[in-house]
């Protein structure tokens, strides 16, 4: 049987958006409003900050691979660091192992996180911080950071780190000790720009590379009962 999805021209028009977004359009569609009274030509440029303000906001629909054990990318953007590391020392997991996935997500991409994996949120700690450049190295360990600990179905745990950056102000995380995701799911966002740290454990390599562009949800960026190698990438 063969499977279809529509989208229709509203989707790409007139996206979803989330709920923290309709404040923020509000407020510039009001400056808009008084520039516009003030010079028609600032109005002008207000409309395009309004229309850019919502299309930051928006919240597509994703489609998740049904595969069991699979790790999705978290975040929009460009795998921007591959590392290995020790997990966070907030997370109190010792001196483990883990491959850390850095992806860079840039004012212009969709801002909404969804949860890597399936499992179970073991552990969530909010760092107050700096606002680096969420390009930098260090900014894991200097700049405010969300991070939550996961045990997955396949028995393996995860981390996943929401970075606050040069621009963002905000980290708006949802996700609560206890509470259960599915891949994919929608756990939060961070405001105008930032950075999303996935931790893989010891043993499981990533599926994605260096600049590669992720989407959230669907970018596979490994499988946790797969140990083959990671992948390498040729730029064409």
């Amino acid at each position: 049987m063969i499977k279809t999805f529509n989208i229709s021209w509203k989707d790409y028009l007139l996206p979803n958006i989330h709920n923290e977004g309709w404040r923020f359009v509000g407020i510039f569609a009001a400056v808009t409003a008084l520039l516009a009274i003030i010079w028609q030509p600032l109005g002008w440029i207000g409309l395009v900050l309004t229309v850019w303000c919502y299309y930051f906001f928006r919240d597509p629909q994703r489609v998740t691979p049904n595969i069991e054990n699979v790790v999705v990318s978290p975040a929009d953007g460009i795998v921007q660091m591959i590392a290995k590391v020790e997990a966070p020392e907030e997370l109190n997991m010792g001196k483990k192992k883990f491959t850390r996935v850095s992806i860079f997500m840039s004012v212009f991409n969709v801002h909404v996180n969804r949860a890597p994996a399936e499992g179970k949120i073991i552990n969530a700690v909010y760092v107050p911080g700096k606002f680096l450049n969420a390009t930098l190295d260090k900014a894991s360990k200097d700049n405010e950071r969300q991070l939550l600990a996961m045990k997955t179905t396949s028995g393996k745990e995860i981390c996943f780190v929401q970075i606050a950056g040069l621009v963002a102000r905000r980290i708006v995380c949802n996700a609560q000790i206890g509470q259960e995701y599915k891949a994919g799911e929608r756990f939060g966002m961070i405001r105008f720009g930032s950075r999303l740290d996935v931790y893989l454990p010891e043993g499981v390599n990533p599926k994605v590379v260096l600049g590669q562009t992720m989407v959230a949800g669907e970018t596979i960026i490994a499988n946790l009962a797969d140990d083959a190698k990671a992948v390498e990438g040729v730029i064409r």
